[in-house]
């Protein structure tokens, strides 16, 4: 038997029914939509329409918030990163970053960046440069004696400096600035505030 000798068993395909063409086809004129309404043309049907009662997907309950231009993070463990030192994949002397850790095998591809989280157990002394990291990851890597540097930090105070020069510029006050460790946040007392400034 040759490649071009492999058939499909009986029966097994068949041929598509070619509608609208003559009334000897058996599915001439309309084609089988009937006659006329919004589903005999194209494009016509509501999706999830449900003739006029209240659609499944608006009698489902909606809950919590999903931020729509939110980063798109790999995210690795500390158990996996040791796994992969110990398989000598990856330099704990060098700096591990995305591009390293994509080298080693340890995460598939970057996406706009790479977070760390804090499971496993961690005994390296590693000097990581990331997107971000959780509160556990920093805690670990630093008393196994490394570093985190978070790139996000920096993302966001130079969007800050930013605006604040634009601010400037425009005239306007400068942006109350927010509590440490809470680079996001501003109240709305202190938005208030400047709004009133």
């Amino acid at each position: 038997m040759k490649l071009n000798e492999i058939r499909d068993n009986e029966g097994a395909t068949k041929k598509r029914m070619r509608v609208g063409r003559g009334p000897g086809s058996g599915k001439g004129k309309t084609a089988g939509r009937g006659v006329k309404g919004q589903n005999s043309r194209s494009g016509g049907g509501k999706v999830g329409f449900e003739g006029g009662q209240m659609p499944l997907y608006m009698r489902m309950p909606k809950r919590g918030f999903n931020v729509p231009n939110a980063p798109k993070l790999a995210e690795v463990n500390l158990w996996r990163l040791q796994e992969a030192i110990d398989g000598g994949k990856l330099d704990a002397k060098a700096e591990i970053n995305g591009a390293a850790l994509v080298a080693a095998g340890v995460i598939r591809r970057v996406k706009d960046g790479v977070r760390v989280l804090g499971e496993g157990e961690l005994k390296a002394k590693l000097n990581l440069v990331v997107w971000s990291a959780s509160a556990g990851a920093i805690k670990a890597v630093e008393a196994a004696g490394g570093s985190v540097k978070q790139e996000r930090i920096e993302a966001e105070a130079k969007a800050a400096a930013r605006l604040e020069k634009r601010n400037a510029a425009r005239g306007k006050a400068p942006a109350p600035k927010a509590p440490l460790g809470d680079a996001n946040k501003v109240s709305a007392r202190a938005k208030r505030a400047a709004a009133k400034a």
